[in-house]
């Protein structure tokens, strides 16, 4: 017989036990009715995305193309068709149907660059100059180096969208559709294919570089060596050759031309001469007698400085002028100007011809040359500025140093009538006239004619204006260098009395100018100028 106390305690669980189950049930419509109804759109979208990948397509790169429209540059089609069992879209999710083709290899490597992916600092930001292209993704392919990262944004097109069909296990099944990938835009540069060519091969078995402008500093051909297949760097199974490219004490991906910086030594003397005749220390009519060497007595001790014919054969040159100091690179005769024109003005008027900074080329990687001065010397070295580095810097030697690219367009303001012009690969030259007197100019050339005419140093191109009927302006430069062999340089311009090219030619540590690297120029200029090949002139001291 249950009791008044049993039957309330069964009523009480009863009640609470049908309170748990509606609060159950309460709290399973809720959270039916938050992922239905609250958050149905989001649970789809994210079924969606589970089901549906999404792989990016990245779209081919513009060539590079040269002076006539000839490839530097291109793409190779892979002619795949997507494999959906072999797209590997969980390393990268993305998918590249072509790749980059460098058909002159080695030849114009350091004007064109080479490709790479994207690194981890880079991955996710936007390129300043082609913000309309958006973030940089995993497996992208940016330029790295010459016209390939200095034009990237114009190179790089907009990448294209694959949408494939995945099962549970992450498999692919169908292509759902597919957005392709707008090209890049092809670029136009000024080089001479043939040029470009014929200069890398002079220069292929030395460290040397190379380049050759028109005078408003379009750049025909610009190479650097030793150099490096691009193409290496887009092959994925080229791991052990691009170890050796880093590895190589030679520096192959070391561009010489805009990067390297040398003492100049001779070439460096048509600019002594263009800052004393503009200062007024010397004109036509100066006159100065070479005796061999210049002696210099002070409290430090006796320094005699001599010049490079009284060391080599005991000659003296006797009186000459400023046509026949430069035809003859007669040093003391440079010794002299440089005295008379003073430091501070060869130092004011080297750096308005640019040998301090940049030239401004349309790649990556150029430096800045250095033009010593007594402040100079006495912050960075401690010491005071003497006559005897005036002497050294007046033939370019001493602390001067500059990059091949950055003498060649000082020397083109000669060949131009005064004018420092930018040198471009792409697009227009930007010209500054820096007011010098033209006569001046006219009279450097007479005496750069003069060393490329017999009785010159320029020995290779004594029979030039012969076979070719373009006369020549040249000047040789022998740099010394700490103990090693010299480095070899020329410069040269032609025709002298109107100008079409202008060529510097370095050659690290290669000897003397006129015997090293004037045999080059004059290849060069052979096949410029198409000028039939016989035999090379011999020296005529």
């Amino acid at each position: 017989m249950e009791t008044l106390v049993s039957n309330q305690r069964q009523s009480w669980l009863v009640w609470f036990l049908r309170g748990v189950l509606i609060l159950s049930f309460l709290v399973l419509f809720g959270r039916l009715f938050e992922l239905t109804i609250i958050r149905g759109a989001y649970f789809r979208s994210l079924s969606d995305e589970n089901r549906i990948r999404r792989i990016s397509i990245i779209a081919p790169r513009g060539k590079i193309l040269a002076r006539g429209g000839e490839v530097l540059v291109m793409n190779k089609d892979l002619n795949e068709k997507v494999d959906l069992h072999k797209l590997d879209i969980q390393e990268k999710g993305t998918t590249i149907e072509w790749q980059r083709f460098y058909p002159m290899n080695y030849g114009p490597a350091h004007v064109g660059g080479y490709l790479g992916e994207v690194s981890p600092e880079e991955l996710g930001k936007v390129a300043g100059k082609c913000s309309d292209k958006g973030p940089r993704n995993l497996g992208s392919i940016i330029g790295r180096t010459g016209l390939e990262e200095e034009y990237d944004c114009l190179l790089s097109g907009i990448d294209g969208e694959l949408l494939l069909e995945v099962d549970a296990y992450g498999e692919n099944l169908r292509i759902l559709g597919r957005k392709n990938p707008k090209a890049g835009s092809d670029l136009q540069t000024h080089i001479d294919i043939g040029l470009q060519e014929k200069v890398s091969e002079l220069i292929k078995d030395k460290r040397a570089a190379v380049v050759v402008t028109t005078p408003n500093g379009e750049v025909l051909a610009l190479s650097s060596s030793p150099s490096y297949d691009p193409n290496v760097f887009v092959e994925e199974e080229k791991d052990k050759e691009r170890n050796n490219y880093i590895k190589d004490t030679n520096l192959p991906l070391f561009n010489r031309v805009i990067g390297g910086i040398y003492h100049p030594g001779s070439i460096y003397k048509p600019l002594v001469a263009l800052a004393s005749l503009e200062e007024g220390i010397i004109d036509e009519k100066f006159r100065f007698k070479d005796e061999g060497q210049i002696t210099i007595k002070n409290v430090y001790g006796t320094y005699v400085y001599r010049n490079w014919y009284f060391t080599q054969y005991g000659g003296v040159e006797g009186e000459i002028d400023l046509v026949r100091a430069l035809g003859r690179s007669t040093d003391t005769f440079f010794y002299k100007i440089g005295e008379l024109t003073g430091i501070d003005a060869i130092v004011s008027w080297s750096e308005k011809f640019g040998l301090n900074k940049k030239a401004g080329i349309d790649i990556p990687g150029e430096v800045e040359g250095l033009v010593p001065s007594p402040d100079w010397k006495l912050n960075v070295k401690g010491e005071r500025w003497f006559l005897g580095n005036t002497y050294h810097m007046s033939i370019g030697q001493g602390d001067l140093a500059v990059t091949p690219l950055a003498i060649n367009t000082a020397i083109s303001l000669i060949a131009n009538g005064g004018k420092i012009c930018k040198p471009k690969i792409v697009g227009q030259t930007e010209c500054t006239d820096i007011g010098v007197d033209i006569n001046n100019t006219e009279l450097i050339i007479r005496g750069m004619k003069a060393a490329c005419s017999s009785g010159g140093t320029g020995y290779t191109f004594f029979d030039f204006e012969e076979k070719s009927g373009v006369n020549v302006a040249c000047k040789t430069g022998t740099a010394e260098n700490e103990g090693k062999e010299p480095h070899a340089w020329f410069t040269v311009f032609a025709p002298a009395d109107d100008p079409q090219i202008v060529a510097t030619i370095l050659i690290e540590n290669g000897g003397e100018g006129s015997k090293v690297a004037g045999p080059i120029a004059r290849e060069i200029f052979n096949y410029w100028f198409k000028v039939p090949v016989t035999s090379t002139p011999v020296p005529n001291e």
